[in-house]
């Protein structure tokens, strides 16, 4: 990647290239992250929605950058009723995906409670959480396919509702519930 964001296209049934990187590439995360947030904002997802898919796309990108080769490729694409984002890399094996809890994600266990800086520390450690955030702001829609010698770590979240324009016809305007025209009546 150059360094720029590609501009906005058309996202369909087949994948648009968000961006490529390699392992060399400085900044891959970051870069992914603009590059993506420039292709979803033009679909009107709202920004809150925006956030939640590129954190979780930025958590895949961060687990390919750091435990598999690259070279590295984002993807965007439409199905029916959802977009997926992939993120693909050369590593051909599909990582063991731990099971998550039912508990609250990163609540302190009963014997950490109180437990002062240690504790917080603990529970607010910087490794080992990143799936867990992605199945939580995906909802469980995500997972791991390898086709090809190639791995595709992938997310689905769904299309934005259509934006309903609720206005008047031309040269009237909304009066109280009833219509007023430019000719009197």
């Amino acid at each position: 990647m150059n360094g720029k964001p590609p501009l906005p296209r058309r996202v369909g049934r087949r994948p648009v290239t968000v961006c490529r990187w390699t392992d060399g590439t400085a900044d891959a995360a970051a870069l992914a992250r603009s590059a993506l947030r420039q292709m979803l904002v033009p679909l009107r997802f709202g920004e809150e929605q925006v956030d939640d898919v590129v954190l979780a796309v930025s958590e895949l990108v961060a687990n390919a950058t750091e435990h598999a080769p690259g070279p590295y490729v984002l993807r965007l694409r439409r199905t029916g009723t959802e977009y997926v984002c992939e993120v693909e890399d050369t590593d051909p094996h599909a990582p063991k995906v731990p099971g998550f809890p039912a508990a609250v994600p990163f609540e302190p266990g009963a014997d950490a409670r109180g437990g002062g800086l240690d504790a917080l520390l603990a529970v607010l450690g910087e490794r080992g959480r990143g799936l867990h955030i992605v199945d939580e702001l995906t909802c469980g829609a995500w997972g791991f396919t390898v086709r090809e010698g190639v791995k595709v770590a992938w997310v689905a979240f769904p299309c934005p509702a259509p934006r309903i324009r609720w206005g008047c016809p031309r040269g009237r305007v909304r009066d109280g519930g009833s219509l007023r025209g430019d000719d009197p009546a």
